[in-house]
């Protein structure tokens, strides 16, 4: 059965909630969420230290497909380091680095346990 859109939007959310909330609780600081410009989109911008980081939240119901790490390419990291600069320059942040991060959350459903791995500086 394929999702609805309402339904990987439903998701996704989830997702990005849990991701804040883990980066939260290892003390960064959440700068922004759901940024946008006209390359793309980064899901949080947090600050741990004086490194900005840019991460990235895939969340999944399953391996089925692969592992959500497995959908960040070196040309999608390359990217969102790259938005993490234009963040910068919008917003006149000044800072010591730009670490790239991925959150991957696997939410079986059913009684099983969600699942969060968190990969930090991808770039």
């Amino acid at each position: 059965m394929t999702a609805t859109h309402a339904q990987r939007k439903a998701l996704g959310d989830f997702g990005e909630r849990l991701a804040a909330q883990h980066l939260v609780d290892l003390g960064l600081v959440l700068l922004d969420r759901n940024w946008r410009c006209n390359d793309g989109e980064i899901d949080i911008v947090a600050l741990d230290g004086d490194v900005v980081v840019v991460c990235e939240v895939k969340t999944r119901t399953s391996a089925r497909y692969g592992s959500p790490f497995e959908a960040i390419t070196r040309d999608k990291a390359s990217r969102l380091h790259r938005l993490g600069f234009a963040w910068l320059r919008a917003k006149g942040v000044r800072c010591a680095a730009i670490r790239v991060d991925v959150v991957a959350v696997t939410r079986p459903g059913r009684g099983r346990r969600t699942q969060l791995e968190h990969m930090q500086g991808v770039v």
